[in-house]
């Protein structure tokens, strides 16, 4: 019987998922969004394997569980858009398209990192790819988007920055005077409070005195929405109304994702604070990459075999990076006094 209901949950959630937003989703679309959630998926496990073997010290914050909300964003976003966030940035440097070597020698403290070892898990940064952190201070990345926003409109070059926070740092002061002056301004910024439903390890419910995080920009006049940020289609329809908004010259947007993540805040957190049943339920019903791959199969856009043959394909890639991570050397002490300064 518990079988019965369990199947019967996931079938109504799979049938929830195909009544969704009405975006025209094509079979490339859907393949790329899964593969690259599976990217993801499989890059963090792997990242947690290495933090187990003492390879990747401080630090380590896993997306496992959320990868919907950054694949959906940034199929939303045009070239030249900046992404900044918090210290869970793993999965959006990969969804920005950063080499997963480079990534993941970074997490190991190696010189083939994107900060040459120096920066860890926390701080790494693109300029190619329009990547500006990996920030270790809560809600410290809310500002400094909103600063990539003015210069964008001070540009004029037609672009936005999405700055992504948690449910936690939504209660930081800082949070609340970037979006004063984002809606003084009319600044061109999609914030999207990734709201996980723990924070460091205390729910939503026992923080916040109102938990409807997209409403958190009224007093301001800024419009906010609730996503379902398991669903990657979903966010991607909410992303792409977000940045018309802005584009619009409306000025900034809200977007709270309701998503999930499986393992604790960090490496060191064991997440006594929900029960073991709370995230199996999640897992079984609500997963992202389970959901793309029900939407595929019943759309027929691909078969079991080909999806296995794509998590083939992304276990060879983290492999390889883990590899790369292991042999690349440890930095030369003299990296200490590079990028200090910027010399004019």
């Amino acid at each position: 019987m518990a079988a019965k209901k369990a199947a019967d949950r996931t079938t109504d959630t799979a049938a929830k998922r195909a009544k969704g937003p009405a975006a025209k989703v094509t079979r490339n679309d859907l393949l790329t969004y899964y593969r690259d959630m599976v990217m993801i998926r499989r890059f963090e496990e792997k990242a947690g394997q290495l933090y187990g073997m003492g390879l990747i010290a401080g630090f380590c914050h896993l997306y496992i569980g959320q990868e919907a909300v950054v694949v959906g964003v940034q199929a939303a976003l045009d070239e030249g858009d900046q992404v900044i966030t918090g210290y869970r940035d793993h999965g959006h440097m990969l969804a920005c398209g950063m080499d997963p070597n480079g990534v993941m020698a970074e997490l190991t403290g190696r010189e083939g990192g994107y900060s040459r070892g120096k920066g860890g898990s926390m701080h790494m940064f693109s300029r190619d790819k329009q990547f500006f952190g990996g920030h270790g201070i809560v809600g410290a990345q809310v500002s400094i988007g909103t600063g990539l926003a003015f210069a964008d409109l001070y540009k004029n070059n037609g672009k936005v920055c999405a700055t992504y926070f948690g449910d936690g740092a939504a209660n930081q002061g800082q949070v609340y005077e970037s979006f004063n002056m984002a809606k003084l301004w009319n600044l061109p910024v999609i914030y999207i409070i990734e709201n996980n439903q723990y924070a460091m390890g205390t729910s939503v419910k026992r923080s916040s005195s109102e938990t409807h995080l997209h409403k958190r920009g009224a007093s301001f006049g800024i419009p906010g929405e609730e996503v379902d940020g398991m669903d990657v289609i979903a966010v991607r329809t909410a992303a792409a109304k977000a940045r018309k908004h802005c584009m619009d010259g409306k000025g900034p947007f809200i977007l709270e994702m309701k998503t999930y993540r499986y393992r604790g805040h960090s490496m060191s957190d064991p997440a006594k604070y929900r029960t073991r049943e709370e995230v199996d339920d999640i897992r079984s019903h609500h997963d992202p990459i389970e959901g793309a791959k029900e939407r595929i199969l019943k759309e027929k856009f691909a078969t079991e075999d080909d999806l296995k043959k794509i998590d083939k394909e992304v276990k060879a890639i983290v492999n390889a990076s883990a590899d790369f991570a292991k042999e690349s050397p440890e930095p030369d002490p003299s990296e200490l006094y590079t990028d200090v300064l910027v010399e004019s």
